[in-house]
């Protein structure tokens, strides 16, 4: 490569003498109108000097750069030269007003050129050639196409005098893809594949390579194949395509023309795809005859007009994890192994989001050569916390996060259902070692979700005991509003629900479906349409469940609602009893903060109300409420009076067997 300052000045140079040629040019063309005789001038030693700058720059000389890249003939060079000469020397300009025998006609226009300059042709005017197809240079309005004057494009004028940047009217649309993550093993084969292919053909007859499966990890193959071609990467959004078609067609040779120039590739995220950006996408993509690489969840159907490669691109298995955080944390993995291999297990990040999580536990924490075990504990505590954070913010816009605060302590349940909660935990914690290691995971990806079902009435501890087993975990919680998901548009459920379990995927979170007989009930006979897609959506929750690697708790309060067939596909089933009255009383002992000012209180009275745990905490937190505004502790008769307002709520009336004797 020729250092930066010396390629600009050889460049100059040669714009200079490829100038200087054009003048000679425009000379004998006056001479010979007016029947004089054109000095004969060295034009071979010109030649020679052009050629010798040449051989001497890496990269070639702006003028040759875009003479290759937009398969110029002489001529059409010769226009763009032109046209360039005018805006950069004035002696140019006053030439073209002395040919054209009028000092206002200081401009090119194509009938000048056809005059003056050799090797013409009357197709470089045609909308199809470079000039114009690339809009290396711009036509005036005019009375005729040959009169109008010729304007070279301000970006190509900027780049012949050496100035690169990218153009300013593909900004918002287009950006530039500036870095990587590491390439693991079973990605770095996709991307060997991607450039034997592209090195295979050439120029539109490169076929479109498609990376179907994880959106990030598909733009870092992307970016990695780049670098093996030496070139640049580009991103442009599916949304962001133009769904006019002249906005579009515009947008698409001023993509390409930067693409020639630039040497990029251009990435074409398509998570975002539905039937209203499909057909732009179509289109965009037949007018491009660049290099492509789509982006997208599942493979586009594209048509036959140009060849095509799908590529899926699957999540890096748990080896591959381990091996990039020890490329990133170096020795000091050596101390964590326990924690790596739980964090391999829970989160299934991507190279991108390690490298991200890495960089941010460091930032957090003491990495001197100095360490002690406590610092070790640290670090482990901060990676896992930043692993699920990670993943936070695409699922905050999909779901409630509910904080995990309740504890065992908290969670009044007879110890059969405890200890299904147990195993529910333990099969999180061990899926790797079962799934992975002992391979149980081989014979396919279906039945490997852990779901379970939590029944019982209202108030009977089913979310505070999904709060539990994720305090427990040390995970994120959240809370699934099945009327938010579901839609009355064809396939929107599917994409809601998609975008759901692909987020909670990466930070390995629990998912609740809360009242999932909504969704779940028994199927009727399908009568329409309506019908017949409400069965498809309820398949797509099924099978995303039996795949998905983290806990989907399902809850309800009528279990017999629930279709059978749907049963048989969830492993845990965990019925919460109505509370007994040993149960109630050890509710009511725990329902108040320590804090609590009380006075008075009799767990075993308060105990025969006949509500379940939710109830419960209503009844004490709303006789707090009266008694903090009486200035007084909390009570028998404020338990009474908030008791009564609980009651009518639930449409029930206080017996004598519940509150007899509470005064």
């Amino acid at each position: 490569m020729t250092p930066i300052s010396s390629w600009q000045n050889a460049n100059q140079r040669y714009l200079a003498i490829a100038f200087n040629r054009l003048r000679n040019q425009f000379q004998r063309y006056f001479a010979k109108t007016q029947g004089e005789q054109a000095e004969e001038l060295a034009a071979d030693l010109e030649i020679e000097e052009l050629n010798e700058i040449t051989r001497s720059l890496t990269p070639a000389p702006t003028l040759q750069i875009l003479t290759a890249a937009f398969n110029l003939t002489s001529f059409e060079r010769d226009v763009l030269l032109l046209c360039a000469g005018v805006e950069l020397s004035a002696s140019i300009a006053q030439l073209c007003a002395k040919v054209q025998g009028s000092s206002s006609l200081a401009y090119p226009t194509f009938s000048l050129a056809l005059a003056v300059l050799p090797d013409t042709h009357w197709s470089a005017l045609s909308p199809m050639r470079p000039l114009r197809r690339w809009r290396l240079i711009e036509v005036s309005n005019g009375e005729s196409l040959t009169q109008s004057r010729l304007r070279i494009d301000e970006r190509i004028l900027h780049y012949l005098n050496g100035v690169f940047y990218f153009d300013d009217r593909l900004q918002g649309l287009i950006e530039k893809v500036s870095a990587g993550s590491l390439i693991p093993p079973s990605h770095q084969k996709l991307v060997q594949q991607v450039t034997k292919l592209w090195s295979q053909h050439n120029g539109s007859s490169r076929p479109i390579v498609q990376l179907f499966g994880r959106s990030s990890e598909g733009k870092a193959i992307a970016f990695a194949v780049c670098q093996s071609i030496n070139a640049q990467l580009h991103l442009l959004r599916v949304v962001d395509i133009p769904a006019n078609s002249a906005e579009r067609e515009a947008l698409a040779r001023l993509w390409e023309r930067e693409a020639l120039l630039m040497n990029s590739v251009l990435l074409v995220d398509c998570h975002e795809l539905d039937s209203s950006t499909l057909r732009p996408l179509l289109r965009f993509l037949t007018s491009v005859q660049t290099r492509i690489i789509l982006s997208t969840h599942d493979p586009v159907t594209l048509g036959s007009r140009r060849a095509q490669l799908r590529l899926e691109v699957q999540a890096i298995n748990h080896d591959e994890q381990q091996q990039i955080w020890k490329n990133l944390l170096g020795d000091r993995m050596t101390n964590l192994n326990g924690c790596f291999n739980a964090l391999t297990a829970q989160f299934h990040l991507s190279p991108e989001a390690i490298e991200q999580v890495s960089q941010e536990a460091i930032a957090q924490t003491d990495m001197s050569d100095q360490v002690s075990e406590a610092d070790d504990q640290q670090l482990s505590t901060t990676l896992w916390n930043a692993c699920r954070v990670y993943a936070r913010p695409r699922l905050d816009e999909l779901a409630q996060r509910i904080p995990a605060i309740a504890t065992w302590d908290d969670l009044i349940l007879p110890e059969v259902q405890k200890q299904l909660l147990r195993e529910i935990m333990a099969q999180v914690r061990q899926r790797v070692t079962v799934y992975d290691r002992w391979q149980f995971a081989v014979r396919g990806a279906n039945g490997l979700g852990i779901s379970a079902l939590f029944a019982g009435s209202s108030g009977t501890g089913k979310t505070m005991a999904a709060e539990v087993i994720a305090q427990e975990l040390q995970l994120d919680l959240y809370r699934i509003d099945l009327s938010q998901v579901v839609s009355k548009y064809i396939g929107e459920t599917e994409k809601n629900l998609r975008r759901v379990f692909d987020a909670a995927e990466t930070g390995g979170v629990i998912l609740l479906f809360d009242e999932a007989d909504a969704l779940f009930g028994k199927r009727s006979e399908v009568r329409d349409s309506h019908d017949r897609y409400a069965n498809i959506e309820v398949s797509y929750l099924l099978q995303r469940m039996e795949a998905y690697r983290g806990l989907a708790i399902l809850t309800t309060n009528f279990k017999e609602a629930i279709d059978p067939a749907f049963m048989r596909r969830i492993r845990f089933v965990v019925q919460f009893p109505f509370p007994e009255l040993e149960q109630r009383a050890e509710i009511w002992q725990r329902i108040f903060p320590k804090q609590l000012p009380t006075e008075g209180l009799d767990f075993f009275q308060l105990a025969r109300l006949n509500v379940a745990g939710g109830n419960i905490r209503n009844i004490a937190l709303n006789a707090a409420f009266l008694a903090a505004d009486r200035g007084e502790s909390v009570q028998m008769y404020h338990l009474l009076q908030a008791a009564q307002s609980e009651y009518t709520k639930l449409e029930k009336v206080l017996t004598e067997a519940e509150v007899g004797g509470w005064q």
